[in-house]
């Protein structure tokens, strides 16, 4: 399975693209690329949501995945930084939805527990341990680009343990 992650931003909104390669002899997580794509402040709004929908667009031609998972809105106490956010998000959704891929959404927390044990942790241990489960030289950079790549881990790890989990058999009919 082919995830590519995304984690919007109003400046700077990251990808990253991770495989699970169930061939290998124990199985293993890929980094296939990722990137940031950087807004400039002096282009309209417009014209920055067409850029991350081109630029996220053209990535998920380039790597084909098979289903993109995203950060779930959380709530800030800016209004109106919360309403720019929730406008890339939407620009992020529709981008997968025009390439007919499937979304899945996961809260910050499950995301950061998923990849470093402790759904509070830090930007740094965050981008520290998907180096580690990537197996990169470094740290991926910009912070952002290694959020996207820890929220398509989380999504792997996630479609991992229900593929594991067995259904409970149903009783017979009395």
């Amino acid at each position: 399975m082919r995830v590519l992650g995304i984690d919007c931003g109003t400046e700077v909104t990251g990808w990253g693209v991770v495989e699970s390669d169930l061939a290998a002899r124990t199985p293993m997580l890929v980094c296939r690329g990722y990137g940031a794509v950087k807004l400039a402040k002096q282009k309209t709004l417009a014209e920055r949501l067409r850029q991350v929908f081109d630029e996220l667009s053209a990535e998920m031609l380039h790597h084909q995945p098979n289903v993109v998972a995203v950060e779930e809105v959380f709530y800030s106490v800016n209004a109106k930084s919360a309403l720019k956010l929730g406008q890339v998000r939407g620009v992020a959704l529709l981008a997968a939805g025009v390439a007919g891929l499937p979304v899945a959404e996961y809260a910050p927390l499950s995301i950061k527990s998923a990849v470093v044990g402790y759904g509070l942790a830090a930007k740094q241990q965050v981008q520290f341990m998907v180096a580690r489960l990537l197996d990169l030289e470094k740290p991926p950079e910009p912070a952002d680009a290694a959020d996207a790549l820890a929220i398509a881990i989380c999504h792997l790890h996630t479609a991992e343990t229900h593929a594991q989990q067995k259904p409970l058999p149903s009783k017979p009919p009395r």
